[in-house]
């Protein structure tokens, strides 16, 4: 398989590195907390490694797995180090009762992102609208990504496949505000009687 790095080291850094690393990824972490990352490292097993937080990450693969309102300030420190990535955007820009979004359409968190990367720098928006305890259950599952770079989205597809999930194509990087309301539209679900282990899918007629 592949290296693929990981910025961050909470509880959706460990879901997806705990996946990517049982499905034979090499999985690299990368926090401001070296020892909660070393501790994840640990707990995922399987040869995860901790790299140097703003050195130049190791997979070609990067998860930004940190909260919205650092993202951009984490890419932005990272610089130069991820020309050339493809760096995979998992935020959900939740209002504080997580009602809707502080973001608007055009001005997506991936957007954000997107300007604020080095030339050669793609941003492909995925794993926001699955729960990580369903990520975390291994089982098959449907995974929205959106992102303009054909070649980028490819390669995220391969690795959502190789993961066990059916990657599902939203369209460019201006479908990402819509995948941020997907992840409203999950939360919704679930506080409303479907439960926390439910996941978005979808099936042809």
């Amino acid at each position: 398989m592949s290296t693929i790095s990981i910025i961050g080291s909470g509880n959706m850094a460990a879901a997806i590195g705990t996946r990517a690393a049982k499905h034979g990824h090499t999985v690299e972490l990368m926090s401001r907390d070296a020892p909660k990352a070393r501790a994840l490292a640990d707990q995922i097993g399987n040869g995860a490694t901790v790299g140097t937080f703003g050195a130049r990450p190791a997979g070609d693969i990067v998860i930004v797995a940190v909260l919205y309102a650092g993202a951009v300030d984490v890419v932005t420190h990272y610089g130069e180090a991820l020309a050339g990535k493809i760096l995979v955007d998992i935020t959900n820009p939740f209002n504080a009762d997580a009602s809707g979004l502080v973001t608007t359409p055009g001005n997506s968190v991936s957007q954000q992102i997107a300007a604020a990367t080095p030339e050669g720098t793609h941003v492909v928006k995925a794993f926001n609208s699955i729960f990580r305890g369903v990520l975390a259950a291994d089982r098959p599952l449907d995974a929205l990504f959106a992102g303009d770079s054909a070649e980028a989205k490819a390669r995220v597809a391969a690795f959502l496949e190789s993961l066990d999930m059916r990657p599902l194509d939203a369209g460019g990087l201006a479908m990402t505000h819509a995948l941020e309301w997907a992840g409203i539209l999950l939360v919704g679900l679930a506080g409303n009687g479907a439960g926390f282990d439910v996941a978005l899918g979808a099936e042809s007629g």
